[in-house]
């Protein structure tokens, strides 16, 4: 484990390290320590290490093992620019870094990648902030609506009282929310002023990820599609929990490597 400071805090991160000058550094996203999910950050990183790029993940302010105070997402600016400047430290042979992120981790990379100085961005299942409301997104919204519409068992259980109409409603008129949020307007031209290689790895099944499929494919993406490599799993996961979906995750992370 190594110790480093961030605005007066005392952060916590772990070392994976490997001779290559290409390092990969992950950035936890939500309340989320840096093993991940069902520990799921530290397996990758010890996989990437084992192929010979050092790996770099970290708790921000408030997280886990580090001091200081959560103040989400949007802070993690300062955080980041600290857990750059150790990797580079501890692994003074690295000249060019990949940053890693998923969800509201990947949401903060998209728009903070171009001033940190990041060479390449992997962002899985990017967060919209759609689903404040405590409803899913509305285009998982509109995709699950669709399904559940052509299934007689939710008509009976229409007819028979057993629905709650209220959220239903809800749902339906979110559902026709079509054009890109404020925050996925700023993403995306956070992303056309980042010069390096883009991947995004989307999970099919993902609420979240859904949300921001729908937008990928809109006019204010279209700067940065031609240049950003596009994987999509199979996988309900969020996380990519499965040995299927971390294998597929491990793939897209060591061809960014690589590129």
């Amino acid at each position: 484990m190594i110790t480093f400071t961030c605005d007066r805090a005392s952060l916590l991160g772990t070392l994976d390290a490997a001779p290559g000058a290409t390092g990969l550094l992950i950035l936890s996203g939500g309340n989320e320590v840096r093993a991940g999910a069902h520990r799921g950050m530290a397996l990758l990183a010890a996989k990437v290490a084992s192929a010979g790029y050092p790996v770099f993940r970290f708790d921000r302010r408030g997280v886990g093992d580090s001091e200081g105070e959560n103040g989400g997402w949007e802070s993690v600016e300062p955080d980041l620019m600290a857990a750059l400047a150790m990797l580079r430290r501890e692994q003074p042979q690295v000249t060019r870094v990949v940053a890693l992120g998923n969800c509201d981790a990947a949401t903060a990379l998209a728009r903070l990648g171009a001033r940190a100085g990041v060479d390449a961005l992997v962002l899985t299942n990017p967060w919209t902030g759609d689903d404040a409301d405590g409803l899913p997104p509305a285009a998982a919204i509109r995709q699950r609506y669709g399904q559940r519409l052509r299934d007689p068992a939710m008509w009976r259980r229409a007819l028979s009282g057993n629905i709650a109409w209220g959220k239903l409603l809800r749902g339906m008129a979110k559902s026709l929310v079509l054009a890109p949020s404020t925050l996925l307007n700023r993403m995306a031209a956070d992303l056309a002023a980042f010069p390096g290689p883009l991947t995004l790895v989307l999970a099919r099944g993902d609420a979240t990820a859904i949300g921001f499929r729908a937008f990928w494919t809109g006019a204010a993406f279209a700067p940065v599609r031609d240049r950003a490599t596009l994987v999509e799993l199979d996988t309900t996961s969020h996380s990519f929990q499965h040995a299927a979906d971390a294998a597929a995750l491990e793939a897209a992370v060591l061809a960014a490597l690589t590129r």
